[in-house]
């Protein structure tokens, strides 16, 4: 099988799939606890950074504050099919995606009179999952996969998983930027994978595109008939540094810094990651377990999932905590953001080096979380930009607090400087800020070109 180039795999080897079906037929009792229960509480020692138990009104969507959803075949200018040979077009309808009213998300694969399939896919806002220097990372679900097997599963392919920040607005670096599979499965079979996707593709030293993976048939019932805890924790306070997956609290995979050189655990680990969740229908790994998408294929079986949690534990770290701990009169470098869309990352050439987020255009933006603007009202913004646009291309650059809904508190307009790489520092009047809020960048404009470039970014009184 081959894989687009720069496109997350979530491939197995024959070896794999000889394996599962050699357990497809186990079965068991369905689990006891209920479809909702309670939201998590953090063991001791952990500090949960992110949380959505997912209640709300029955059929209606996500928290867009959360999550972003994607849609249509592919990211924008990324490869077909998200690369895996999915046939699904993702949307944003609830009748793909929705609350059940009761605390869980569905996400649900429908067919239509002519055949086609729908189904969802929704990825966090945020990108700066990764554990403190010398601490942990736990990402964690609970989570029934859809209730079918048999002929009527075949193409099924459910999955909860992380991708590296680094991919995010460009689509063509996978899998050196890494992937972390937490929960896979396939054709209804009663069995979880979890991989970490790393290196070159094909082969290199994670033996792309199957990747450093195992399997293990669910715990104290099956997959599909009950709810099940998936985990992944990723461990910097050990040497080698590790990343371990579980299922209902049981350990079946383990992959260490020393499996790989440390070129490629440094470029797959060396950022924040962001959660996927999504129920793809077709392509490669359904295929590879003996069958795609047919005639027999059962639309309308959801993937539920209770509630996705990120904790973290210990250590210093170097990245600031994602509840707080910016000052709003010192520089903030854009490239720190805590979520985004639509936003890549370069090197400048601007003084002191590092990096710029560019190729922003109308409708992208970013998020800095915890910016602390003290006691004394901040009556202005100020923005290191560049820009190259064409002749009669321009934008905002807008400062919003606490929800991208928001109105803005200032913007200032910016077109042409001479070059995407010719820095100027641009002012604006904001009203007057005080307390802790998180801030959003937002870009607007009137075309849908390129307009800026974004350095580093500050207030002052």
């Amino acid at each position: 099988m081959r894989e687009p180039s720069g496109t997350p795999a979530r491939r197995r080897t024959l070896v794999a799939v000889l394996a599962t079906l050699a357990l497809a037929a186990v079965s068991a009792t369905a689990a006891t606890l209920p479809a909702d229960a309670s939201a998590p509480t953090p063991p001791s020692g952990w500090t949960q950074v992110f949380l959505d138990d997912f209640n709300g009104p029955a059929g209606s969507g996500v928290d867009t504050a959360n999550w972003q959803y994607d849609k249509g075949t592919s990211y924008p200018g990324g490869p077909a099919n998200w690369g895996t040979g999915e046939v699904e077009t993702m949307t944003a309808g609830t009748g793909n995606v929705s609350l059940d009213g009761g605390g869980n998300l569905r996400i649900t694969p429908l067919r239509d009179s002519a055949g086609r399939w729908t189904s969802g896919r929704i990825e966090t806002t945020r990108t700066d999952f990764q554990p403190p220097s010398g601490g942990k990372l736990r990402v964690e679900a609970r989570i029934q996969m859809p209730n079918v097997t048999g002929v009527a599963a075949e193409g099924y392919w459910p999955a909860f998983w992380t991708l590296g920040a680094p991919y995010r607005g460009n689509y063509q670096n996978w899998p050196g930027v890494g992937e972390l599979d937490i929960m896979e499965n396939v054709q209804g079979l009663n069995r979880v994978w979890a991989t970490m996707h790393c290196g070159t593709s094909p082969g290199g030293p994670c033996n792309e595109t199957t990747g450093i993976g195992n399997s293990v048939p669910c715990p104290g019932g099956t997959c599909q008939s009950g709810f099940h805890t998936y985990t992944m924790e990723w461990d910097r306070s050990v040497s080698p540094e590790a990343i371990r997956f579980s299922v209902d609290g049981m350990t079946y995979h383990t992959v260490t810094a020393n499996q790989v050189d440390a070129t490629t655990w440094a470029n797959a680990t060396g950022h924040g990651y962001f959660v996927i969740l999504n129920v793809a229908m077709g392509g490669g790994f359904p295929d590879a377990l003996g069958g795609g998408l047919d005639g027999d294929t059962q639309p309308g079986h959801p993937m539920v999932v209770d509630y996705v949690q990120v904790l973290r534990s210990g250590g210093g770290g170097t990245t600031p905590p994602p509840t707080g701990g910016r000052d709003a009169y010192g520089t903030i470098q854009a490239e720190s953001y805590d979520g985004q869309s639509g936003v890549a990352t370069e090197a400048t050439t601007d003084t002191g080096g590092g990096q710029n987020l560019g190729w922003l255009t109308n409708g992208d933006w970013a998020l800095y979380r915890g910016v602390d603007f003290g006691s004394t009202p901040a009556r202005q913004f100020r923005a290191r930009v560049a820009s190259g646009a064409g002749a009669g291309v321009s934008g905002l650059v807008e400062v919003r607090l606490d929800s991208r809904s928001n109105a803005p508190v200032g913007s200032f307009a910016v077109a042409n400087t001479g070059g995407w790489q010719s820095w100027r520092t641009v002012p604006a009047n904001i009203g007057g800020v005080t307390g802790t809020h998180d801030v959003y960048l937002t870009f607007t404009s009137g075309q849908p070109a390129d307009f800026v470039n974004v350095n580093w970014f500050g207030f002052a009184h």
